[in-house]
Order: C-alpha cells, then sequence, then structure tokens
C-alpha cells in the first residue's frame, strides 16, 4: 500500500539513501532539507533527476528542523500536496569530532538542537494529524553509540543520540493507545557511503584542543578514524539502512519491529539494548501498563515488541 513519507535530512547519507529507496518501493516521498534554493539546490536537482529517471513519486521539500516554523510550513505543504501523512523518518542530524572539554556549551546546545529537539519540532508538526486518524507511523534513526562500545571524542554527538533515543522510547508508550507505531533504527559505524565525518564538526576552542593534541592524547583523533577503519568491513553497505528502513515501512501493522540494529562493526549494542528494553518493558508490566506496549487499531492490538 502507498504511503506518504516524510523523511528528515534527506539531502545526503542515509536520508537521501533511504527516501530514494521508499520512492523506488512505490510511496510517495518527500525528501526534506534545508536551503533548497542555495547550498541544497544541487541536492533538488538531483531528487528530481532521480524520480523522473526511476518515475517514482519522490519529491524535495524545504523544511528547516531548526526551525519551527519552517517545520510547520513544510508539513503543511506536504499535506497541502498529499492529504495525509503516514510515516515520518526522523533522519536530521550532525556529528562532531574532538576532545569534550573544547566544545563550548552552545556547541552542545547546536548538537542537541539537531539531533534532539528536531524531533520534537517534527512531531509537535505531525503527530496531531496521525492523533486524528488514529494511526501512522514514527521511525527513528538512533545510534549503536547509545548503547554499544564507544570511542571517545565524540561525545557531544553521542550524548545527543542517546537523548533522541531516550525520546523516542518514551513517545512510543505515549502513542500506542492512538494507534501510532514506533521503530527505532540502530545503525553502527559506516565508513563509507555517509559524509559523517568528512562534514563533522570540529571544537571551537582550538587552544584547548591543542593542549590535547600536544599532551597525552597526541594524535588520538587519527588513531581512533584508523581503528574505524580496521573494525567496520569493506563491504558495508549503508543501504542496509536504508533496506531496513523499507522493510519497517512494509511491515503490517502490529509486526513492527521496536529496534532493528544494522552494526557491521558489532559494538554489542543489540545485546545492551535487548537487555535495557526488557527493564523497561517489564517496569510497564508491574505497573499495570502493558497496554502502553501495544498499538491499537479499530480495537484489534499488535504486538509492537518482538
Amino acid at each position: 500500500m502507498n504511503k506518504v513519507i516524510l523523511v528528515t535530512g534527506a539531502s545526503s547519507g542515509f536520508g537521501r539513501l533511504t527516501a530514494n529507496a521508499l520512492a523506488l518501493a512505490g510511496h510517495t516521498v518527500f525528501a526534506s532539507m534545508r536551503d533548497t534554493n542555495g547550498r541544497n539546490a544541487p541536492q533538488v536537482a538531483d531528487v528530481r533527476k532521480f524520480a523522473s529517471d526511476n518515475k517514482v513519486d519522490l519529491r524535495p521539500l524545504e523544511l528547516d528542523v531548526s526551525s519551527q516554523p519552517s517545520v510547520d510550513a513544510g508539513v503543511w505543504q506536504l499535506l497541502h500536496e498529499a492529504g495525509r501523512i503516514d510515516v515520518v523518518v526522523h533522519n536530521a542530524g550532525h556529528m562532531v569530532f574532538g576532545p569534550a572539554e573544547a566544545f563550548t556549551p552552545e556547541q552542545f546546545a547546536e548538537l542537541y538542537d539537531i539531533n534532539v529537539l528536531s524531533t520534537q519540532r517534527v512531531n509537535r508538526a505531525v503527530l496531531p494529524h496521525m492523533r486524528k486518524r488514529r494511526e501512522g507511523l514514527l521511525v527513528w534513526v538512533s545510534s549503536s553509540s547509545s548503547a554499544g562500545g564507544t570511542p571517545p571524542y565524540l561525545s557531544p554527538y553521542f550524548a545527543a543520540k542517546a537523548g533522541m533515543d531516550a525520546l523516542a522510547v518514551q513517545y512510543a508508550r505515549e502513542l500506542t493507545r492512538w494507534g501510532i507505531e514506533t521503530s527505532i533504527i540502530v545503525p553502527g559505524a559506516f565508513t563509507r557511503g555517509t559524509n559523517h565525518f568528512a562534514h563533522s564538526g570540529k571544537p571551537a576552542d582550538r587552544a584547548r584542543a591543542a593542549e590535547y593534541e600536544q599532551g597525552p592524547y597526541a594524535s588520538l583523533a587519527e588513531q581512533i578514524q584508523e581503528a574505524f577503519g580496521k573494525i567496520v568491513p569493506d563491504d558495508a553497505d549503508p543501504d542496509a539502512v536504508a533496506k531496513a528502513i523499507v522493510d519497517v515501512v512494509a511491515a503490517p501493522f502490529g509486526k513492527r519491529p521496536f529496534r532493528v540494529h544494522i552494526d557491521p562493526s558489532q559494538d554489542g549494542a543489540s545485546v545492551a539494548f535487548a537487555v535495557i528494553d526488557r527493564v523497561r518493558d517489564e517496569m510497564l508490566h508491574r505497573v499495570g501498563f502493558s497496554d502502553l506496549l501495544r498499538p491499537r487499531s479499530n480495537g484489534h492490538a499488535g504486538v509492537l515488541h518482538e
């Protein structure tokens, strides 16, 4: 069944791969990004070319997840064109790389805004429409760093992704009675096919960063990237993330997995999250809220967690 899908952060990386894959699967997909008439104009042209070449319904959409007015306007435009919204893929995000102390509090706040508050802005724009119809699906692109083994020098990004993952879990419980489902996609490290390291932000306090580089942590940054290169298989394909999202969207109501792990480096997140999610679920069972783990639809409940 054709679904109307919004993908945030779809100018490149997982977002663009996912938008393409969902369109090829027969859905109406809005590939959202900011600055469509400026910096991302080439990406907009490429989206349109892909749609034309493949005869699919893939549409670029101006939407800056850091601005509530922009989010509201983008969602309004989507609803005006398509009449409804069935699925949101929360993909927008940004990574930084360097010693935590060298990042200013303002940089931490910016990372939290992009990776966490962006999802809140989008949810506030789309959920009233989903709740009115009592159906919908939120797909959150999380990170294995939220529970798996992690290297240093990525703490602002990892902290923000952990916050987004925690928010996704709580939203899931607050939406099941509305018939709205949740799936959390948990990618591990990918060293090709995305722009995470190439476009990663740097510490604003260069003097502090230099103290690390000139002290006992000299060359650690290069060593971390080299280590990633060794533990991530050469054939690790980020298209696997897009395919996982296509599969989640295609799954029948009530049978969608709560988490899907795509982790070529095997950092242990799948093991840790299995325990964490079970503990969380058991608490809800103990206090009598088991129904919050099952999405409702016209009086029929399906299993949310598998």
